[in-house]
């Protein structure tokens, strides 16, 4: 295909142009997808063959931000663009989870997916536009996915549900859902929201649904007019010999260590098996087949038999007996325990344990100055509320360095941020900046959904006035033919062998945040609706247990917490507050200890530990942007004395002169009878004159007035 092909759909209200064959021609497959002003490259990439070794499916895929799509250069020091922002990372998640469950099994080519904003107008959100993107390049490299997918985003405004909606759009809906999906099934849903109703996340869904049919068929059109041959895949190798040795060699003992619902003894048991098994092969004659397909594949076909094995004997206890790995049933939930204030000196701490998933929950706060900056193609500039989550090799018994936070870690934490945002008093009503450190202590499935009811159990410890309490659950899928079982509060093995992972957090009015993959090629809605209402009852019960240890947040914010005062001084006196060079400001901090933010309409934030620090912050912070005005009663120092009176300074900078006359109810002959240099006294602001000049009084001070001033210097 060496022609410019074009295609035009409508997604939403939207009209969306499709174009091959112009951009990155030697891609496998590339489309430009242009909305607007909006223009996304995508390209997908396969190799001819495996490398020699790998015996899992390398997808790789990269969404990369252009500073230059929205006219800007880079902020960094480098003036390039250089590690993916979290946004970036988290839209790279959004294109490979519904792609990666429809490549065939046994699939080992290696992949690449890069979607590129070229041009942006910081209106329409670019995610779901890149997934359409991903799908169609996919289709053009001829690669055997069995796709098309779809993906839209909903909002609702009015009563009404938007197709694609606007970043203003998205941030005024108390719905935010982006669905992924093939034809009649989805397979990934991801969502926002604020407290919204089961009822209503299923209706967007099936209108999300029509619109992706709409796309499927679009694509299925223009691979037809670009003459697109998909490639068949037929997997090289035949393990029906293995898979019939490792049946007949280990079902028996794996079916009996699956009835073990000790996981420590389940696991000895597996490992027992599986090392009879590889024992079995190797005594094996080398020109035997089996040894054979080991030798010229260079894979690991014994354990992945095994596993295949170990996976359908834990199905079909789900589906046959009603019992689970551990002995529960489908909507049962591990044993939970919360604790709060464990940590003396942190602001807020609490841990959650539910079965052997445990994880700690550490909040800290501070002055809006230390909210996250944020600089990327998403027009969002400030993050308020952070939350990092990290999962240590010790907490699955592992030994791996520690490298920072990856893709899965910055998704599980951005998860569980999600889930407590719409639940954080707003900033109006309580300025600090939060964060919360999740550190998973041991895992057995669902760490996302523990850190999201740690995290707030943190946070409440910490004395944040939140608005409600928020807990969280994973729910799993057994799908054999036409049965099929939903699981509640999934453990590590559910999630690797079952078919799905869905995630809903919220309390007993609605849902703040939901995540689903799919592992199979799809579901359909009546099956997410029973996963949504027994995901509801789940919830609830976390929820019970949370309550009873911490049934609100404490009265009084953490002692070792700064204190915030906020004040309005006018935005002309800015530059006298932060002085050459922020030399001014830069002085009080180290004089007081105390943290300092201005923000553009004259407001100040002040913070400090000591509330002696406060104290002098506040006084110095009102010295230095004091605007004089008439009639004001003000505390001050005599800085020089004249025949005619004293000069009185009653802020840094500012000071005015108290006539003679002024300076007692009595007639005195000379200043130096009532003032001295270096006095403390109370003044009255007389007067301005058209040069600027301030006239104080002394005389026109009552005892109330002077006490009470002296009492506040």
């Amino acid at each position: 295909m060496d022609s410019i092909q074009n295609y035009s759909l409508k997604i939403g209200e939207h009209q969306v142009e499709l174009e091959t064959g112009r951009l990155a021609k030697s891609a496998g497959g590339a489309v430009t997808v242009k909305c607007g002003d909006n223009v996304i490259l995508v390209s997908a990439t396969g190799t001819e063959d495996p490398r020699p070794g790998i015996d899992f499916f390398p997808l790789l895929v990269d969404y990369e931000e252009k500073m230059s799509s929205i006219g800007k250069i880079p902020g960094s020091f480098m003036r390039k663009e250089g590690r993916p922002s979290d946004k970036a990372i988290l839209i790279s998640r959004l294109i490979d989870r519904p792609v990666r469950p429809l490549f065939p099994k046994g699939y080992r080519n290696d992949v690449q997916i890069v979607a590129s904003t070229l041009s942006s107008d910081q209106e329409l959100q670019p995610d779901t536009f890149a997934i359409f993107g991903a799908s169609v390049a996919l289709g053009l490299a001829g690669l055997p996915f069995e796709g098309p997918i779809g993906a839209v985003r909903v909002s609702e405004l009015d009563g009404k549900f938007v197709i694609n909606p606007t970043y203003n759009q998205s941030n005024e809906s108390d719905l935010d859902i982006v669905i992924a999906g093939t034809e009649d099934s989805v397979i990934m849903v991801e969502a926002g929201c604020n407290f919204v109703p089961e009822s209503k996340i299923l209706q967007a869904v099936e209108v999300a649904m029509e619109e992706i049919k709409k796309q499927v068929q679009a694509q299925k059109e223009f691979f037809a007019q670009c003459g697109v041959v998909k490639k068949e895949y037929i997997n090289p190798y035949d393990t029906t010999e293995l898979k019939k040795l490792t049946s007949e060699t280990c079902r028996d003992n794996v079916y009996k260590a699956y009835h073990q619902f000790d996981r420590a003894t389940r696991k000895e048991l597996i490992n027992a098996a599986k090392a009879a098994l590889k024992e079995k092969v190797k005594a094996l004659p080398e020109d035997h087949s089996i040894k054979v397909l080991l030798a010229e594949s260079g894979l690991d076909f014994v354990s992945e038999e095994f596993k295949s094995l170990e996976k359908e004997i834990m199905r079909e206890m789900i589906i046959k007996e009603g019992v689970r790995a551990d002995g529960r049933k489908a909507d049962e939930i591990r044993p939970i325990t919360c604790e709060v204030g464990m940590l003396p000196r942190v602001h807020g701490s609490a841990v959650f344990t539910r079965g052997s998933t445990q994880v700690l929950s550490s909040a800290t706060l501070a002055g809006p100055g230390l909210a996250q900056e944020l600089e990327g193609v998403d027009p969002q500039t400030e993050k308020r509320y952070m939350h990092n989550y990290a999962f240590p090799a010790f907490s699955v018994g592992e030994v791996r360095p520690s490298r920072g936070p990856g893709r899965r870690e910055i998704g599980h934490g951005a998860l569980a941020e999600r889930a407590i945002i719409p639940a954080l008093p707003p900033k109006e009503e309580f300025v600090y900046a939060i964060r919360v450190n999740s550190d998973v202590l041991e895992s057995n499935g669902s760490t996302s959904m523990a850190s999201t009811c740690a995290s707030c159990l943190a946070l409440m410890d910490a004395g944040v006035p939140m608005k409600t309490v928020i807990a969280g659950v994973a729910m799993g899928l057994i799908k054999e033919k036409d049965k099929t079982v939903v699981l509640t509060d999934i453990q590590g093995i559910e999630d690797f062998l079952g078919d799905m992972d869905f995630k809903v957090t919220g309390d007993q009015n609605g849902i703040t945040a939901l995540q689903m993959d799919i592992k199979i090629k799809g579901l359909d809605t009546s099956t997410l609706k029973e996963a949504i209402d027994e995901a509801k009852k789940g919830r609830l019960h976390i929820l019970d247990k949370m309550v009873q240890t911490m049934p609100e947040p404490r009265a009084e914010l953490s002692e070792w917490a700064p204190r915030l005062q906020t004040l309005k001084i006018d935005p002309d006196t800015i530059g006298a507050l932060i002085g050459p060079g922020g030399k001014t400001i830069k002085g009080i901090i180290e004089q007081t200890g105390a943290t300092i933010d201005i923000e553009d309409d004259g407001t100040v934030h002040v913070g400090c530990s000591e509330a002696e620090g406060m104290k002098k912050a506040l006084q110095m912070v009102k010295q230095l942007t004091l605007k004089l005005e008439t009639g004001m009663i003000l505390a001050g120092k005599v800085v020089r004395t004249l025949p005619i009176g004293a000069f009185v300074e009653v802020a840094p900078g500012k000071d005015g002169l108290v006539h003679i006359s002024k300076l007692a109810q009595r007639r005195i002959n000379t200043v130096d009878e009532v003032v001295s240099l270096g006095d403390q006294v109370v003044v009255k602001v007389l007067g301005i004159d058209e040069k600027g000049r301030v006239n104080l009084s002394m005389r026109d001070v009552t005892d109330q007035e002077r006490e009470a001033a002296l009492a506040s210097k």
